[in-house]
């Protein structure tokens, strides 16, 4: 929507992971050693912590895109939730293209063994990336570590990336999860931007979408924004994005502190909870649309012009007739439902009439 009026080839700050958008923190560039040295390894696996929208999927597309330009690495990509170990096992399968369907778990690990050894027998490799890891039971863990032991002569068959929030730090912390962390080869926590970072981050989003000399922040800005977003990623992004809204229907391409501050009023408000509703007395008559208080002074000219009046007028025309559409609808689907009670009703009757006429007629057939 404001691309054009800030010169943007692009949307800057989207939510989505986007690795051209990628920005070399502290953080990140100790993240991306770690997995470039663990990647180089082709063993064991790699764990990714970090916070929710602190730049993990952006880091790791970026590297599986890179390994994935020489066509040599099968990636199988899984988002695990409360699943039990055998289940796991069999999305590890659908994640490669194994079958698993109605195959045993025996057969699975055969069929898993035999296509691992068919890639490595064509000079590609394996490599199994799991998303929300934290959401893995400790046999689901086990079983990954179990895949982890299929080898090739003495080559690892298979590389498993662990992706996931802070607490899955803790949970391989757990004492029966020794012999897993025996097999990491490398680990990693991206945590947020510092304030420094923060602009940076910001001035580097806009320059990938081809920012040139707009819009501009003021300095004390970049302060807020860190300071409300922690530092995350995606945090800043929804308010940067935010903001650029509001500067474009401002019409302003300088964007001060105190538009910083409207923001963030405005996303208050928006995720404040509404006040409850007011109770309703069984009985009383609902009011209708000409007791409704409305309090606007129709003795004042409309501020709109005529034409987008008019269309405005137009598009209330049309969404009371969806309503009054709707309501119909619903009065003939009650109708329908209550003429099927009523039949059902007639007939148990009808039942228990013949029934009391020939009390004896059950006992005969005895």
């Amino acid at each position: 929507m404001y691309e054009a009026f800030y010169g943007l080839s692009a949307k800057p700050f989207q939510l989505n992971p986007d690795p051209s958008f990628y920005f070399g923190s502290k953080q990140h560039r100790r993240a991306k050693a770690y997995l470039d040295y663990g990647v180089l390894r082709n063993e064991g696996f790699i764990v990714i912590t970090g916070e929710i929208g602190a730049g993990k999927t952006t880091l790791l597309r970026g590297l599986l895109e890179s390994l994935d330009a020489g066509q040599q690495v099968v990636i199988g990509n899984i988002v695990t939730t409360q699943l039990d170990a055998e289940d796991t096992l069999r999305m590890v399968a659908a994640a490669f293209g194994v079958r698993a369907r109605d195959a045993s778990k025996s057969d699975i690990l055969m069929s898993l063994e035999a296509f691992f050894v068919a890639q490595v027998s064509q000079g590609k490799r394996c490599l199994l990336v799991v998303d929300e890891a934290q959401n893995l039971t400790a046999k689901a863990v086990e079983e990954l570590r179990m895949l982890s032991n299929f080898q090739f002569g003495t080559q690892s068959l298979l590389q498993t990336f662990l992706v996931g929030q802070p607490e899955f730090r803790y949970i391989l912390q757990r004492p029966e999860m020794e012999q897993f962390r025996q097999r990491v080869a490398a680990t990693c926590h991206i945590g947020p931007l510092d304030e420094e970072e923060t602009q940076r981050y910001i001035e580097h989003r806009l320059k990938c979408a081809g920012a040139t000399d707009k819009p501009e922040f003021d300095p004390e800005a970049f302060l807020v924004i860190h300071r409300a977003t922690g530092g995350i990623p995606r945090r800043i992004n929804t308010l940067a994005d935010r903001l650029l809204l509001l500067g474009f229907m401002a019409g302003k391409v300088k964007l001060e502190l105190a538009d910083v501050n409207e923001v963030l009023k405005d996303l208050s408000q928006e995720s404040a909870l509404p006040p409850p509703s007011k109770p309703v007395s069984i009985g009383a008559e609902p009011e209708s649309d000409s007791q409704l208080d409305l309090d606007l002074d129709l003795t004042r000219p409309p501020p709109l012009a005529a034409g987008p009046l008019q269309q405005f007028e137009r598009q209330l025309d049309g969404q009371l007739h969806d309503l009054h559409a709707e309501r119909l609808l619903r009065l003939e689907r009650s109708l329908l439902r209550l003429e099927r009670i009523n039949l059902q009703s007639l007939k148990m009757l009808q039942r228990l009439v013949k029934a009391l006429q020939h009390p004896d007629a059950g006992s005969q057939h005895e």
